[in-house]
C-alpha cells in the first residue's frame, strides 16, 4: 500500500504542476490584452477554455508533438469548473524543419464545441469548426478562419518551426490524470458539466480566468481614437498550411 500511495502522490504532483503552468499561461496570454482585443471578447463569450502550457514539437521532414492540456467550462453564473485533463498530440508529414515550444489556448464558443470535447477523442479540424492564429512574441488581436466557429485558438511560440500548423491535432481525455487529481474515477462530464468534484489546487487557475478578463476589459484599447486604415492595408501571409481538411494558420498584425 505504501508504494501505491507514493505513486499516486507523485502522479498528483505532476497534474498539479500542469494546472500551475496553465495558470501562468492564462496570465501570459492576457498580459497585454485590452478591452478591444478579440481574445478578450472570446473569453467573455466562451462556454469553456482549453489551456495547453507547452506543446513541444520537433521535426526533420516528419513531424510530431504533444503536450498536456486542461479543459474548464463556465456555468450560467459565470463560475469556472475545475479542470479536466487532456493530451494534445499530432503527427505531420511534408517539408518541416525545426523545433518549437508553443503555448496554446482554445476558446470553446458553443455547446456543440463543449459536447465534442466530452468524447474520448476529438480532432481539431474543420469538422468541429476550429480556427487558429499564430503569434511569435505577443498575443495577436485577432484569429484566423471563419467567424462562426465552435473553437477558436491562439498560440504563442518559442523557437523556429516551418511546417504544418496545429490543425489536425487530436485531443484525448487523460483518464489516468483525472483519476489521480480527484482521487476517484471521474470523466470530463463529471468535472466540467455536473461539476461534482473539486480540488482546491485548481482554485488559482479558476480565479485567473476571471481576473484576466476583468483586467483586460478595464484597459483602454490601444487603437481607440485611431483610424483603422492601416488594418485594411496590412499584408498577411500564410505561415503554415495544415493537411487537407484541417486548419490553416496565418500571421497576424501585432496587438
Amino acid at each position: 500500500m505504501i508504494p501505491l500511495h507514493t505513486a499516486m502522490a507523485a502522479s498528483m504532483e505532476e497534474e498539479q504542476s500542469l494546472v500551475d503552468r496553465a495558470t501562468l499561461t492564462v496570465r501570459d496570454m492576457f498580459s497585454t490584452a485590452t478591452a478591444g482585443s478579440k481574445v478578450t471578447r472570446y473569453l467573455a463569450e466562451a462556454r469553456g477554455v482549453i489551456v495547453c502550457p507547452s506543446v513541444f514539437r520537433m521535426s526533420i521532414a516528419f513531424g510530431g508533438g504533444g503536450g498536456g492540456c486542461v479543459f474548464l467550462t463556465r456555468d450560467a453564473h459565470g463560475s469556472w469548473s475545475d479542470p479536466a485533463f487532456y493530451r494534445m498530440s499530432s503527427a505531420n508529414f511534408g517539408l518541416q524543419l525545426g523545433m518549437q515550444d508553443v503555448e496554446v489556448m482554445l476558446f470553446v464558443m458553443t455547446d456543440d464545441g463543449v459536447q465534442s470535447l466530452l468524447d474520448s477523442q476529438m480532432k481539431l479540424s474543420a469538422d468541429v469548426g476550429t480556427s487558429f492564429a499564430s503569434s511569435g512574441s505577443g498575443l495577436e488581436s485577432g484569429t484566423a478562419g471563419e467567424h462562426n466557429t465552435s473553437i477558436k485558438g491562439v498560440q504563442k511560440s518559442k523557437g523556429l518551426f516551418a511546417g504544418a500548423a496545429l490543425g489536425g491535432s487530436k485531443m484525448r481525455v487523460n483518464s489516468a490524470a483525472n483519476r489521480a487529481y480527484y482521487n476517484q474515477i471521474v470523466g470530463p462530464e463529471d468535472i466540467v458539466v455536473s461539476m461534482r468534484v473539486n480540488n482546491s489546487g485548481a482554485d488559482p487557475l479558476r480565479s485567473a480566468l476571471s481576473e484576466v478578463l476583468t483586467t483586460a476589459q478595464s484597459r483602454p484599447d490601444k487603437t481607440s481614437g485611431q483610424t483603422t486604415t492601416t488594418n485594411t492595408t496590412t499584408q498577411t501571409q500564410p505561415v503554415a498550411t495544415a493537411p487537407s481538411g484541417s486548419v490553416s494558420s496565418q500571421s497576424l498584425p501585432p496587438q
